[in-house]
């Protein structure tokens, strides 16, 4: 399987990416999407990619990284041209902190689609990765009308309400689950997740963040740890493993065209 979202340029993983993907491997998670959140950070994350076998990366701004411009929108195009950076993001809104400010994760939000639909008319049509936390009936109009597919996006960590849930899957996108799923306080996640098709899931840390029980407070969570929430994901929909596993593979190869 592959973690699906992770962010390895972060200094948790600094010297010991090699290490780190080995763990991984010995748990049977063989790849990873390292997440970018600055353009500066994307050219990091495309050097780390290109340097090591199974890892993958993408490129975007992060919410919470909107005030930390000016964004070089060209170093995106660069990153995102390389076969091994298979997303866009990520990218979204962020309501649970006061900082960055709205008016500036606006405004980049909207130059940051505006640059990916310019994009996608030069023939560069990659998914999307979205952050949005208690922003959700903010972001989905947005989304929609910015003229991009929203087939082509998924809400990355999940932590919304089963209402959250109905939004995004109206506008048919994928949406993936981090450890946040296993925590005993997290029963609104898990009915949420009773709604969300199979063929619509992914599984991914989000690390160095939010480890799964019951190793929830180590630091870092490693990609290694998405195994577990995969297995608690299974269990929760009632599926046994193996088939749920292919499912999740499916679902990744079919999104970001990695096989």
């Amino acid at each position: 399987m592959i973690d699906t979202h992770c962010h390895l340029t972060f200094p948790d993983f600094a010297g010991v990416v090699p290490q780190t993907l080995a763990e991984a491997r010995r748990v049977g998670v063989d790849g990873v999407i390292t997440i970018s959140t600055t353009t500066q950070d994307a050219v990091e994350c495309l050097r780390l990619a290109k340097a090591h076998e199974g890892v993958y990366c993408s490129a975007g701004v992060h919410p919470g990284y909107a005030d930390r411009g000016p964004h070089n929108w060209a170093e995106l195009g660069a990153c995102i041209a390389h076969a091994k950076c298979v997303a866009w993001g990520e990218l979204g809104l962020d309501n649970h902190y006061p900082t960055p400010d709205k008016g500036t994760q606006l405004a980049v939000l909207h130059e940051q689609l505006e640059f990916i639909a310019a994009a996608r008319g030069r023939g560069v049509d990659k998914p999307i990765i979205l952050h949005c936390r208690e922003a959700f009936d903010e972001l989905v109009p947005i989304l929609r009308g910015s003229g991009l597919s929203t087939e082509k996006m998924v809400f990355h960590c999940f932590t919304g309400t089963p209402g959250d849930m109905r939004l995004l899957l109206d506008i048919g996108a994928m949406v993936s689950f981090t450890g946040v799923v296993t925590y005993k306080n997290a029963k609104g996640v898990r009915e949420a997740l009773a709604l969300a098709p199979l063929e619509r899931i992914m599984i991914e840390t989000d690390a160095p963040f939010l480890p799964p029980e019951p190793v929830r407070g180590q630091r870092p969570c490693t990609p290694a740890m998405s195994r577990i929430t995969a297995e608690f994901v299974a269990r929760e929909k009632g599926v046994p493993w193996d088939v749920f596993h292919a499912q999740i593979n499916a679902n990744c190869s079919r999104f970001f065209g990695i096989t």
